[in-house]
């Protein structure tokens, strides 16, 4: 569990299995973020077959810096996930990863109010059980 920000208790977790089952499973096993990479170079999130730019199926998990910019976010005022109703309002963030992909996770380590476009931030993982790493996203110091 993320340690280094506190930890939530009871988060809701993803269902396992399918391609989106080892996007968590390849980040909890490694404790690190990987993203599909076709064999065109491209790299792609949400996990899918096939690739958008050129068709193939034929693609690898990498690993990623773990590293972007805030691109946008929603800040929630009611929680859908009973885990978060004693940090409300919290925020969720669309972050732009250096390597071209967006991808949602929430905040820690910043108050909402503080949030701006273009904010670097870094992926903290929270590690949830042996095969689910959930995605936060923290402030570059």
């Amino acid at each position: 569990m993320n340690s280094e920000f506190g930890i939530r208790p009871d988060r809701l977790l993803p269902a396992p299995g399918g391609l989106g089952g080892e996007f968590y499973e390849k980040a909890a096993a490694t404790g690190n973020l990987h993203l599909q990479r076709c064999e065109c170079a491209v790299w792609r999130h949400p996990p899918r077959i096939l690739c958008a730019a050129c068709g193939s199926d034929k693609w690898t998990w990498e690993p990623v810096a773990g590293l972007g910019r805030v691109f946008s976010w929603t800040i929630t005022h009611r929680p859908t996930d009973p885990a978060f109703a004693a940090e409300l309002p919290y925020a969720i963030l669309v972050v732009e990863l250096d390597e071209g992909p967006r991808i949602v996770g929430n905040l820690v380590g910043l108050a909402p109010e503080a949030l701006q476009l273009d904010l670097r931030v870094r992926v903290v993982l929270d590690h949830r059980t042996d095969t689910v790493a959930l995605v936060d996203f923290a402030p570059v110091n």
